[in-house]
């Protein structure tokens, strides 16, 4: 047990933080759960809220710093990839696009420069 003061206040607020994490985790890990068992369902309606509810947990959580925010990111964007293949919509493949030939530009002519004239030197005439 700390002497210093500050120390024991130190334990306090650690305690209390520790309190207040776990229950962030604890309702994170809730939400994933239950979107996942929506996922294995077939109500789609229940999905979409599920992942909702399931995305806002990750945004608390890496709001609190509970979790890294790249983490949470990760984590929401394989949370919509799951909902995406559960609602039976699949990523079209994008049609193949023929290799377009290189269009052939026409030569411009060059354009030739305008040559500024010098005036003419006039002779030098000997001083007087």
């Amino acid at each position: 047990m700390p002497i210093i003061k500050s120390a024991k206040k130190r334990v306090r607020v650690s305690k209390k933080a520790a309190i207040l994490n776990s229950k962030t985790k604890r309702s994170l890990k809730g939400a994933l759960k239950a979107f996942h068992r929506t996922v294995t369902g077939s109500d789609k309606k229940k999905t979409a809220s599920a992942q909702s509810s399931a995305q806002s947990a990750l945004d608390k959580a890496a709001k609190k710093n509970v979790i890294h925010k790249n983490k949470a990111a990760r984590q929401k964007s394989q949370l919509a990839a799951k909902a995406k293949a559960a609602a039976g919509v699949e990523k079209k493949a994008a049609p193949a696009k023929k290799a377009a030939a290189p269009k052939k530009v026409a030569a411009k002519p060059a354009a030739k420069k305008a040559v500024a004239k010098k005036p003419a030197a006039k002779k030098a005439t000997p001083k007087k």
